[in-house]
């Protein structure tokens, strides 16, 4: 048989272009590699995701509270993100005869491939906070200092006051908003007379918030020489100072007590006056000590010349979610068929809770497939949406200052049982 009749399998391979598609796989690899730049292309669009979606749960909890339906919450207790890159380079043999004219005689060249695979396999795990510690703490009255705090930090005073307390001097901040909405109108107008009055004072810097040290003696006495190594660590422990006198050792408790200065001002200072009308002070007092559930709430006892103190009862969060909940705008469908509560005047016509909550929190509503454009946070509840507008910045900063108060009330608690883990994609 002829040589040139032989079938002729050797394979022509382009070295360079094998090299060429190597090369460039290696590239793509590197610039998908795992470590700093893959942390750039991840952290920011979870913080965003966890951002958006805690605001979004909070405002849907606030819509659920005004409709007196039952809030629920779930905490993200671990994101576990699983990047996967997978790539191939691979040469397949192709045959040709046309080339030489010769059905008898092949021609082979190598066909190179490149192939890629990239996988995110993110895991969310949830915690639901509905367990006894979250439940307590979401009803117990917020501190004393923890409002005192609030209103040393950059927060307007009267921002704080109106959603924190439930009456100072025993004047009512509407009291019964603190829960499910009345169908009576609340008693307000007193407390908020005064407390735009103490902004002005704040705004003007007439007044500020401190703490001032006190000595408080306590009622047991110990003899000289008596004390035991016990006594002394405990006094330790308690704050509590031994002190030498003739009787014998006397314990001495120091304290800080938050007290509202004032500066010297004009006695007829308007401002200064609407302040201490509204809540019952003594006009001539400069220093004003903060306390919690001291005074009489029938005020059978009130000095004739007015306190100097600033009595005041805290509200827990829930009691806070409930009165902010009353900023939230109800479409009219929703009053006339009676799926929302509403607050009715003495003679009949719905009462404005804005009255209430105006310059504090105003949430709006509207219908549609998709959220208003100038929504800053929007859920979607009973076919409508409620919403924060964007421009509405007293409202936008309310929003926030109920956010970080509810992650500093209500820390995420350890899970007692399983969590719920979704691998998210499969």
């Amino acid at each position: 048989m002829d040589a040139r009749n032989q079938p002729n399998l050797s394979l022509t391979i382009t070295r360079s272009a094998i090299l060429w598609c190597y090369g460039a796989l290696l590239l793509w690899v590197s610039g998908c590699s795992f470590g700093p730049r893959q942390l750039l292309q991840t952290r920011i669009p979870y913080n965003d995701a966890i951002k958006e979606t805690g605001e979004q749960q909070l405002l849907l909890n606030l819509v659920r509270l005004r409709y007196v339906d039952t809030p629920s919450s779930l905490a993200i207790s671990a994101i576990a993100d699983q990047q996967e890159v997978a790539g191939g380079l691979q040469a397949t043999p192709f045959f040709t005869g046309a080339a030489t004219g010769d059905a008898f005689l092949f021609r082979g060249s190598v066909l190179p491939q490149i192939g890629w695979n990239r996988a995110s396999r993110p895991t969310l795990s949830y915690t639901p906070m509905d367990d006894e510690e979250f439940t307590r703490r979401l009803f117990t009255p917020i501190s004393l200092d923890g409002v005192a705090y609030l209103s040393r930090t950059t927060w307007p005073i009267s921002t704080v006051f109106r959603l924190f307390l439930e009456n100072l001097n025993w004047v009512s901040n509407a009291e019964t908003a603190s829960g499910p909405t009345p169908t009576a109108p609340p008693d307000y107008q007193q407390f908020l007379d005064g407390v735009i009055a103490l902004q002005r004072l704040q705004d003007r810097q007439v007044i500020t918030l401190c703490s001032q040290d006190r000595e408080e003696s306590v009622p047991a006495e110990l003899m000289q020489g008596q004390v035991s190594v016990s006594d002394a660590l405990q006094c330790v422990r308690d704050s509590i100072e031994l002190r030498n006198s003739g009787r014998g050792v006397d314990l001495v408790k120091r304290t800080r007590q938050p007290v509202m200065r004032v500066a010297p001002i004009d006695p007829a200072d308007s401002d200064w006056l609407d302040f201490a009308q509204a809540f019952h002070l003594d006009p001539t007092a400069r220093t004003l000590d903060l306390t919690s559930d001291r005074s009489d709430p029938y005020q059978e006892n009130k000095p004739p010349e007015g306190y100097r103190t600033l009595d005041v009862e805290t509200r827990s969060l829930q009691q806070v979610l409930f009165f902010a909940a009353h900023g939230i705008e109800v479409p009219a469908q929703h009053v006339a068929c009676g799926l929302a509560p509403t607050t009715r005047n003495p003679d009949g016509s719905l009462f404005d809770w804005n009255q209430v909550l105006a310059g504090l929190l105003h949430v709006c509503h509207a219908s549609g497939k998709h959220p208003p454009e100038h929504a800053a946070v929007a859920v979607h509840y009973r076919d409508h949406w409620f919403y924060i507008d964007q421009r509405d910045h007293q409202s936008k900063a309310t929003f926030a200052l109920l956010l970080e108060v509810s992650r500093l009330e209500l820390p995420e608690s350890k899970p007692s049982g399983p969590l719920l883990t979704l691998p998210v994609g499969r």
